[in-house]
């Protein structure tokens, strides 16, 4: 990287600068195409009636720079788990640990 930097022109810098202005590419741009995907799919989905607005690209894109609003707490991550190990028809093995071992 040092190497790549040393041998950068500002002009060819200014280039690619310009280059990624029309065709930017990394992981955000990433995150773009997997919102446009998303919000096709909920929206040929979607009811109408329940929702009037279709959703945009933007509702299924992570917001990386805004804190969240509050923490979960330990009763509620834990209520959570419960529930995602029913749906999947899983088995709540905290009581099996609490027996003696033999």
């Amino acid at each position: 990287m040092d190497r790549l930097l040393a041998e950068l022109s500002t002009r060819e810098f200014d280039e690619w600068l310009a280059y990624y202005q029309i065709e930017p590419w990394g992981e955000e741009r990433g995150d773009v195409r997997a919102g446009i995907i998303a919000s096709t799919i909920a929206n040929v989905n979607r009811n109408p009636k329940q929702r009037r607005k279709p959703y945009s690209p933007k509702d299924f894109m992570p917001v990386y720079d805004k804190p969240p609003k509050r923490q979960q707490s330990t009763e509620e991550m834990l209520r959570m788990a419960e529930m995602i190990t029913a749906a999947m028809g899983g088995q709540d093995l905290r009581a099996k640990r609490k027996e003696p071992m033999q």
